[in-house]
């Protein structure tokens, strides 16, 4: 089967319009960052003095205390969000209407809700006599939020297989929960590796949203530094909070790689579609 044509191949005329686009977009974008850089150079930001405010023991103490509760809250709602997540999947493919339905529910529900709404619920419990601390409101939003698009991811990776994969499991007498479990959840792992990591990812980045309910992560705690040092201390700070974010996002994807090398090289490679299953 011929491969299909999304777009034609650009002519010597074509070439020369997407080569000149691009020098004057780089150049323009090298002049905006040039201009930033020397913004910022006129009011001393890149002084010595300035920077080695991060050498200081007291600060570097309070930004660890932070990256841990950060991770600590995200490592939980992680956990939480990918265990709902699966739950939320197998129920939207249960034969039993009601259940879909009322997984169904719950996905566009909490998806459709802005997380910061959902942490705002979770602090407006004590109206209600329920007593919750900045801890659990934050794990309990990101969790609620998360779930339902890593449910419909879970979902996705498991409708994208071969449909005479399940026929086969049938065929030789497997149950329904038994197709999930052996045969189509292990292969559907592989194929939705990268979505879930780029949304485990943005669930880390999330919980920065901590901020605004007073919970002790690394960007607030970053702030009370600012407030305490002063204004000037302001994006060496900042800098090297993001830093810390990215090196942490960059960590994850590249225990994602891993994973994804050894599942390669245990399990060989997943079982793509072919032309018959998808005429079928």
């Amino acid at each position: 089967m011929s491969e299909a044509v999304l777009y034609d191949a650009a002519g010597p005329r074509g070439r020369r319009r997407i080569l000149v686009g691009s020098v004057v977009g780089g150049v323009l974008v090298a002049l905006v960052i040039g201009l930033a850089v020397a913004r910022l150079a006129s009011r001393g930001v890149f002084e010595a003095e300035r920077w080695q405010v991060l050498t200081r023991s007291d600060l570097q103490e309070l930004l660890a205390r932070g990256l841990v509760a950060t991770l600590r809250a995200a490592a939980l709602a992680m956990v939480l969000a990918m265990a709902v997540g699966g739950l939320l999947a197998v129920a939207r493919l249960s034969r039993r209407r009601w259940l879909a339905a009322a997984a169904g529910g719950w996905v566009e529900l909490f998806r459709g809700l802005p997380l910061l709404l959902i942490l705002f619920l979770f602090l407006g419990l004590p109206a209600a006599g329920v007593t919750i601390s900045t801890f659990w409101a934050l794990v309990g939003g990101l969790t609620l939020y998360n779930s339902a698009v890593i449910g419909e991811i879970f979902r996705a990776g498991i409708l994208s297989l071969p449909r005479g994969q399940t026929e086969a499991a049938y065929a030789i007498g497997l149950r329904r929960g038994q197709t999930l479990r052996l045969i189509l959840i292990p292969q559907a792992v592989r194929r939705m590796l990268p979505a879930l990591i780029s949304q485990l990812v943005t669930l880390l980045k999330d919980t920065s949203l901590g901020f605004v309910i007073a919970y002790a992560e690394l960007l607030r705690v970053g702030r009370n530094a600012v407030e305490f040092l002063g204004r000037p201390y302001s994006i060496p700070v900042y800098t090297a909070i993001a830093v810390v974010y990215i090196a942490v996002n960059a960590s994850l994807s590249l225990l994602a790689r891993w994973l994804d090398r050894r599942t390669r090289r245990r399990y060989g490679r997943t079982v793509e579609t072919s032309a018959a299953d998808e005429a079928a």
